[in-house]
């Protein structure tokens, strides 16, 4: 989609700090890819979303088969450009006041 821009993360691979939950226990990052219209709305929310994501808001660390990962946090993120709502993709007309609701 001509219509949208992509967002990209890179979380890096780690270890809990000290006053972590787990301290010294090593994590997995990944890349993470999410998109927003490419319009006025749009760019609002972009800027919201990077204020949350310097703030620690964006991610969280999930243990999954006994394996900490670096997961989506609570905010909601389109990752597709596709597959409606049910699929965090588009279309979604609500979903710029959804998350502009949860920043």
């Amino acid at each position: 989609h001509s219509d949208c821009c992509r967002l990209l993360f890179k979380m890096f691979s780690s270890y809990y700090k000290v006053g972590d939950p787990c301290p010294g226990l090593p994590y997995k990052g990944g890349t993470f890819h999410a998109y927003l219209p490419d319009n006025r709305n749009g760019q609002k929310t972009a800027m919201l979303l990077k204020k949350a994501f310097e703030q620690g808001l964006t991610f969280q660390i999930k243990f999954l088969n006994g394996e900490g990962r670096v997961t989506w946090g609570h905010i909601p993120h389109k990752t597709s450009l596709y597959g409606g709502k049910a699929r965090n993709g588009y279309p979604d007309a609500q979903y710029l006041q959804d998350v502009c609701t949860v920043l």
